[in-house]
């Protein structure tokens, strides 16, 4: 049984509803029958630059945005995950890019969870080819294919742009965004128990 997960590298959303999904994946009966695949979204695909999260905050919610990151940052932790208010945000296209690679050689969900821990819990730039390539290698890509990847635009652009296409078709505005066997959709950071109501009823469908 196949789940499509839409996801952006940095959206704090995703890194809770990923731990979520996955708390109900692992105590999932049929769990080792389910495949996770990666599907790229770009909250901003015009990103130009990289700035901080907390200027990107400010500039898009004003006062309330500190706020809000302190509120998302305990519900990171109310799942046991790391969250640093130190981030950096800009354009994700080569991380996606990359976990495109990582799913051709097998490892797509280390990948993924190691620039979700940089970037979340080490606060670690995803912006930089040397700090993306070290991030990437560090859960086993090879130095050379990252390398081609990330000097070349025009790799997994195309696999990149169809995802973004696909969940356009399906109405997916935002992120995450889980589809199960193709049947059933989840939309948002739901608690662990909803995700896994969704494993148990596509599996029994």
């Amino acid at each position: 049984m196949q789940v499509e997960f839409w996801a952006d590298v940095i959206c704090p959303w995703c890194y809770i509803g990923k731990a979520r999904f996955d708390k109900a994946l692992a105590g999932f009966e049929h769990r080792a029958e389910v495949t996770v695949v990666h599907r790229a979204f770009e909250l901003d695909p015009d990103k130009d630059g990289v700035e901080s999260v907390q200027a990107m905050l400010a500039t898009k919610f004003g006062p309330r945005a500190a706020e809000m990151e302190d509120s998302v940052a305990q519900l990171a932790r109310d799942e046991g995950l790391e969250y640093r208010l130190d981030r950096e945000v800009g354009n994700t296209f080569d991380v996606h890019r990359l976990l495109h690679l990582a799913g051709e050689r097998g490892v797509q969900a280390e990948v993924l969870d190691a620039v979700l821990h940089a970037n979340f819990g080490q606060a670690r730039s995803l912006f930089t080819p040397e700090s993306l390539t070290e991030i990437a290698t560090e859960a086993g890509l090879d130095a050379a294919d990252v390398k081609t990847v990330l000097e070349d635009p025009a790799v997994y652009a195309g696999e990149v742009r169809a995802d973004e296409q696909r969940a356009r078709e399906i109405g997916v505005s935002g992120v995450p965004f889980v589809v199960v066997a193709g049947r059933l959709a989840v939309a948002g950071a739901q608690p662990a128990e909803l995700f896994g109501r969704a494993l148990t009823q596509a599996w029994e469908a």
